[in-house]
């Protein structure tokens, strides 16, 4: 059995605990007294043998201590001993300085005299140097020695940088600056053959002539006019050929017309958007043999020779290129191919006003701007091993002559959406009341829904436009754009409205219903245009109902279609922020300084360098107003709250109310008709004639127009059910459908309520006939009320009670208990109707 001890030496040793886990561990057939005895007897031993190893280690401790005492005693001593040596040491070094402070001051003295001159014996040997060489290098340059010539002038160049600004050696500087010029004209013919017959050596030899006197703008000159002859021969041959194809079928057109052969046509001519992918594959050919050749003849600088001669290509041509895409614009277009002219003459004004920007135009652009991008990428392959910042200067060369254009972008596309708005067949129904079919209606409604998709086509093809043609660069003018057409359109929308709620006669019948105060010729007018109304027929009159009941599904579509072109235009905008923030900020570079970190080494770009490179990128990095602008506004899309629309969210907003209200005054019109002047009605102020026999009395009947109203009620929910079920398309719209016409029903309800309790106010006196008939009415409509499952308002219920009671009753009912169940204002009023003082 082991005994474990590690316990012991805890701080909080139970020793009843340690036993009782001891005799736990027992096998389970010895005893527990044979156990605790062996385990007494073990403790016991260990005891011991603690004790005895105590002794011994306390022993020798002991013998120790006397040995340590002594060890110490040596330690300090020597201590003591190298303290003393490290101040004589010290003592020692700061006599020594004080000694030698002075001697080290000379000695510097001496050596800055030293150094001055031999500064002094350069400057010199310099000086006569130069004067040697300046009078010596007419005969270097007449032996015709053009490297020799190049050493002694460059030899002159670091004599004079040495000698510095001194006044006898000013012939001397202007001497040097001709002598270069002249060997600088004397290398031209030599390197223009060397380019043009691609003598490898040669050129190797004139390019250290010119580099050796710090020429090498010069190298960049010859090298691009040289090969600029033979790019820019291909474009004039183009420009050429066009010319006199245009000559050649003018002569065509004027000789058939004078032969009146009509069967014979002009010749073909090749359109630029044709011809602009050759131009660009020959163009790349010519320069990746230009760039392989470099990279024997000018190892060191192909890596800018090349591109530079690109970016002097396109900006020779840039006006020429910009014009030919001017026209091919036009081209795709008859009525600008006519005129020969093109989307920037449409921008300008310069055309007739029936000249529009159609969506060919910018198709036709982003297409030549899609050919040239299909360049550039070649281009940045085939200069990929060159620096960033010389890259990006090639690049932006490439798509310069798209600059203008993508700078009037907004301009463009506000032109091309307001025409697409401008082409859909909104045209509303007849502003005519009689006569005017529920089909019109309803064709309106349709135009106005089908009308919907087609917008939002359009704007989702606008903001794919933005992105194909500046790549984003220009999404703030797309914003703008976007909500200006769109306002367009609603305002279109709302136009149609208007016509609606003329033909439905919404205005004419609100108008005569709430006026107050009207001439005898207006009552007459209200009273004629009401009996119209009254003339249709039931089913012209639903007809229109159904067709106001439409327009609910315009304005739904509208704000579900607006909201989710929204949510996807921040989407597409929180996409351009990410990739444009990596771009620019990437892009951001330093032109003094080499991009290595931006190059692997292997001509692959890091991913911000491939990100600087970006269509947008380039724009942008040279822009940093508009960078800024763009930035606030791509930061911004990332709110939640952030309308990319705001004001078209706010117009179709609006235009959903102006829906509602419609439809409202569409489905209350016919309760209005029944009600207007209802308060003038003779039966309030009838009273019942007096007979000499006795005549048997009878229940009064509800008044037609109160009949009318409660038939109208009952049927409007069979007209919304259609509507509904249009909604309910699925079971999960189900419970919303039948929400959707609970909700019009019960609006419908309480406005003929209202406009009911609001001509029940404006009866100034009722007799007890009256009283009587109006009680029925009365309960005829809540009846109906409580059929559509509404409760009947407290006001019209005071209206019934007090009507019912006699009138010799009225006055002890308002004045009851009862009377806390009544509607005080409106008691006093039905008093004041029957001629009842509650005084």
């Amino acid at each position: 059995m082991m005994v474990d001890l590690s316990s012991f030496s805890e701080e909080k040793f139970d020793p009843k605990r340690w036993i009782n886990g001891a005799v736990q561990q027992r096998h389970p057939q010895d005893a527990v007294e044979k156990h605790l005895v062996d385990l007494e007897m073990k403790l016991q031993m260990v005891s011991e043998e603690i004790a005895s190893s105590l002794e011994e280690q306390s022993s020798s401790a002991l013998l120790r201590v006397p040995r340590a005492s002594r060890d110490v005693l040596r330690l300090r001593d020597d201590a003591l001993s190298l303290r003393s040596s490290v101040a004589n040491i010290l003592l020692f070094l700061k006599k020594a300085e004080g000694s030698s402070a002075e001697s080290i001051a000379t000695l510097a003295k001496v050596d800055t005299v030293k150094r001055r001159m031999e500064a002094a014996y350069e400057t010199l040997q310099d000086a006569a140097g130069l004067t040697q060489l300046s009078s010596t290098v007419e005969d270097v340059f007449a032996s015709g020695d053009l490297p020799r010539a190049a050493e002694t002038l460059a030899n002159m160049r670091h004599c004079l940088t040495a000698v510095g600004e001194v006044a006898e050696f000013a012939n001397i500087r202007k001497q040097l600056e001709v002598l270069e010029d002249r060997l600088d004209s004397m290398v031209q013919p030599r390197l223009t053959d060397a380019l043009n017959n691609k003598k490898v050596n040669v050129a190797q030899e004139m390019r250290g002539i010119l580099i050796r006197i710090g020429r090498f703008k010069s190298l960049e000159s010859y090298y691009t006019k040289v090969h600029l002859k033979p790019i820019k021969k291909l474009w004039e041959d183009f420009e050429l050929r066009q010319q006199s194809n245009k000559l050649a079928n003018e002569n065509h057109e004027m000789g058939r017309v004078s032969s009146n052969f009509g069967s014979q046509s002009g010749l073909p001519i090749i359109s630029f958007s044709r011809w602009l992918p050759n131009f660009y594959d020959e163009l790349l050919l010519y320069l990746e043999q230009e760039w392989k050749w470099c990279t024997l003849g000018f190892p060191e600088d192909y890596k800018t020779l090349v591109p530079k001669l690109l970016i002097e290509t396109m900006s020779s041509i840039g006006a020429s290129f910009i014009s030919h895409v001017n026209l091919a614009t036009g081209d795709v277009v008859p009525e600008t191919k006519a005129l020969t002219k093109g989307i920037l003459d449409i921008l300008s004004g310069d055309l007739p006003k029936g000249v529009k920007i159609q969506t060919k135009h910018l198709e036709a652009l982003i297409e030549l701007h899609s050919i040239t991008g299909s360049f550039a990428r070649n281009i940045q392959h085939l200069f990929s091993e060159s620096d960033l910042h010389i890259l990006l200067d090639t690049l932006k060369a490439v798509y310069l002559p798209f600059e203008t254009f993508k700078q009037r972008y907004g301009q463009m596309e506000r032109g091309v959406l307001s025409g697409g708005i401008s082409g859909l067949d909104l045209r509303g129904v007849s502003t005519r009341i009689k006569g005017v079919q529920g089909v019109e209606l309803s064709e309106t409604v349709r135009r106005m829904e089908e009308s919907i998709p087609q917008v939002i086509l359009l704007l989702e093809s606008a903001t794919e436009r933005c992105i194909s043609f500046t790549g984003g660069s220009e999404a703030d003018e797309l914003i703008l754009a976007l909500d200006d057409v769109t306002l367009q359109y609603i305002s279109t929308l709302q136009g149609n409205l208007k016509s609606l709620r003329a033909v439905c006669g919404i205005d004419l019948v609100v108008d005569t219903f709430g006026a107050r105060k009207e001439t005898g010729s207006d009552r007459k007018e209200a009273a004629s245009h009401a009996r119209k109304v009254d003339f249709m027929s039931n089913e012209e009159e639903w007809s229109f109902v159904q067709g106001a009941l439409q327009i609910l599904t315009v304005s739904d579509c509208l704000t579900s279609r607006t909201s989710v072109f929204e949510a996807s235009l921040r989407s597409t905008l929180a996409r351009l922020s990410t990739n444009l923030s990596s771009s620019v900020y990437g892009s951001s570079l330093d032109h003094n300084q080499s991009h290595v970190a931006d190059n692997d080494g292997n001509g692959e770009f890091s991913t911000a360098g491939k990100a600087s490179l970006d269509v947008a990128a380039l724009r942008l990095v040279d822009a940093p107003e508009k960078a800024r602008r763009l930035f606030n506004l791509l930061e911004q899309s990332k709110d939640p709250r952030f309308h990319a629309l705001p004001l078209a969210s706010q117009r179709v907003a609006a235009f959903a109310d102006a829906v509602n209200e419609l439809v409202y005054d569409v489905l209350i019109l016919k309760v209005r008709q029944h009600f207007n002047e209802l308060s003038r009605l003779p039966v309030w102020s009838s009273v019942e004639e007096t007979s000499a026999h006795p005549v048997p009395s009878f229940s009064a009947y509800p008044q037609p127009y109160v009949t009318n109203v409660g038939e109208y009620l009952l049927t409007l929910p069979q007209q919304l059910e259609p509507l509904a079920e249009g909604i309910s398309n699925s079971e999960a719209n189900a419970e919303e459908a039948q929400f959707f016409a609970t909700e019009w029903m019960f609006k419908v309800a309480e406005g003929a309520t209202a406009l009911y309790i609001e001509q029940l106010r404006g009866i100034q006196k009722i007799t007890d006939r009256g009283a009587q008939q109006l009680s029925v009415d009365i309960e005829y409509l809540s009846n109906v009320l409580s059929a559509l499952s509404m409760p009947t308002p407290l006001v019209l219920s005071t209206f019934h009670t007090c009507s019912s009671t006699p009138t010799d009753q009225l006055k002890e009912i308002v004045k009851s208990d009862s009377g806390n169940q009544l509607d005080i204002p409106t008691a006093n009023l039905v008093c004041k109707m029957r001629g009842l003082r509650l005084d």
